[in-house]
């Protein structure tokens, strides 16, 4: 191959690949800041106990992540969309649920946790409360969640604290 054959080849490499990102409207870092979070789980509870199973899966494009949520007595499920929102910087979550639970979570990455948080409640006594859920990914792979309700920044009850292991 001649020195400029060579030459052409390289740029159309470089322009295919440049296009296909150009194309790839959600293939960013930012988009792919919750991507530890993919895969099929068993979720497990601190005393050890299965909590149930989780699948957690890309979707349109690649643009949004879709879990599936089954309870290990199989009466409960829920289905949440997450998206990285250009407009805002932040990662969102819509929770919809068999008991009719509806939650929307907004929040960011921070080194090896994604936090989400709704927004606050005024409560009876002027205090405000939110519910937090934390993501954390451990060196083994493995991604430990909590979900608190904070009452004026403190965390006031643990509503969820699950230990996430790939399905073999």
């Amino acid at each position: 191959m001649t020195k400029t054959a060579f030459f052409l080849v390289c740029m159309l490499t470089a322009h295919l690949s440049l296009a296909q990102n150009a194309n790839c409207a959600c293939c960013t870092e930012d988009h792919g800041a919750f991507d530890f979070w993919l895969g099929s789980w068993e979720v497990y509870l601190p005393n050890g106990a299965v909590a149930g199973e989780n699948r957690i899966e890309k979707i349109q494009g690649g643009c949004v992540l879709r879990e599936e949520w089954k309870g290990s007595n199989g009466n409960f499920t829920g289905t949440s969309y997450n998206f990285y929102n250009p407009g805002t910087g932040l990662w969102e979550q819509i929770w919809l649920d068999s008991s009719g639970t509806v939650l929307k979570l907004k929040g960011k990455r921070v080194d090896n946790q994604m936090i989400l948080q709704s927004e606050g409640t005024l409560n009876e006594d002027q205090s405000e409360s939110v519910q937090r859920i934390t993501w954390t990914l451990l060196e083994n792979g493995n991604v430990r969640q909590v979900w608190e309700v904070l009452r004026n920044g403190v965390a006031e009850s643990l509503l969820f604290d699950g230990l996430y292991k790939k399905k073999q």
